[in-house]
């Protein structure tokens, strides 16, 4: 009988990953392994003559079909690092990308400015999902109030849930379309948003894990993929302070098309656009 170690079993697990083209395959295991047996990485590598036991390859085995089956790594671990946490996630909610961190990165320092004039912003995103980008906002700049809107009721259950979690500062979550979520007044200091921005035509060439797996109604943006950024400019206007700022993440090559787009939203006095770490215009910024 072939008895599989931990060292042993990874090194047929990468292979076998990378026969069937799964991205990265020996991490891949490597995360697949530790989430079957309750362990960290390190502890793989720390017990890799351990001996596995029945239930425990059965576990594995479990895991890596999902993986075949181009199910996220995310969906079968149940949670994905982003800024400084690892936030729950599952199916029908949109897992955070490295690239929003930039929304993150760019909402704190606007609010840090505020803090050192001793404002206090009223600040809500809109579209939670996980509510990794509210909950990582919040915790950098403590002193704020924080809201956020979430039409889907599976994506505010875990969004609430990773609030309880993770927020250091009191977030209030809402269910509803965008900023019809939320009462007329007061108004915000800052609104922040990772809408959907994908054009239509381009969904069915995306990759397995998303095109198959995450929930369409957060990538699909319409036919030139901006429906929902109309949506948004069109309530921003009246729901932002004076000086007040949107912040918006689009695709790498929708700046042109932005920039056309808001010549329709008078309120908006001033557009920058901020680059992510790829160099790609991955925000862009309104100010009224």
């Amino acid at each position: 009988m072939n008895v599989w170690s931990i060292k042993s079993i990874l090194s047929w697990a990468d292979t076998y990953f990378s026969q069937r083209s799964v991205d990265s395959p020996r991490l891949t295991a490597e995360i697949l392994l530790a989430q079957a047996l309750g362990l960290r990485r390190l502890d793989l590598y720390l017990q890799h003559d351990r001996p596995l036991e029945k239930q425990e390859l059965a576990a594995f085995k479990i895991l890596i079909r999902r993986r075949i089956a181009r199910e996220p790594v995310a969906y079968i671990t149940g949670h994905k690092g982003f800024f400084k946490e690892q936030f729950r996630v599952a199916p029908g909610v949109l897992i955070p990308r490295p690239d929003t961190e930039t929304l993150v990165e760019t909402a704190v320092e606007i609010l840090s400015e505020m803090e050192d004039c001793g404002r206090q912003a009223r600040v809500i995103e809109l579209g939670v999902g996980s509510g990794a980008v509210i909950i990582s906002i919040a915790n950098a700049c403590k002193s704020h109030l924080y809201f956020g809107s979430e039409l889907s009721s599976a994506a505010l259950a875990v969004a609430c849930a990773n609030a309880k979690s993770f927020a250091r500062t009191p977030v209030s979550l809402f269910r509803g379309d965008w900023l019809a979520a939320v009462a007329l007044q007061p108004l915000f200091d800052l609104i922040v948003s990772n809408p959907p921005y994908i054009p239509s035509a381009d969904i069915e060439s995306l990759a397995p894990e998303i095109r198959d797996h995450e929930p369409r109604q957060a990538l699909d943006g319409g036919v030139d993929g901006l429906d929902a950024v109309r949506v948004i400019l069109a309530q921003a206007g009246d729901r932002l302070l004076p000086s007040g700022r949107l912040i918006l993440e689009i695709g790498f090559d929708q700046k042109p098309l932005v920039k056309s787009l808001v010549q329709g939203f008078p309120w908006v006095t001033e557009l920058d656009f901020i680059k992510d770490l790829a160099g790609h215009h991955r925000l862009a910024v309104f100010k009224k």
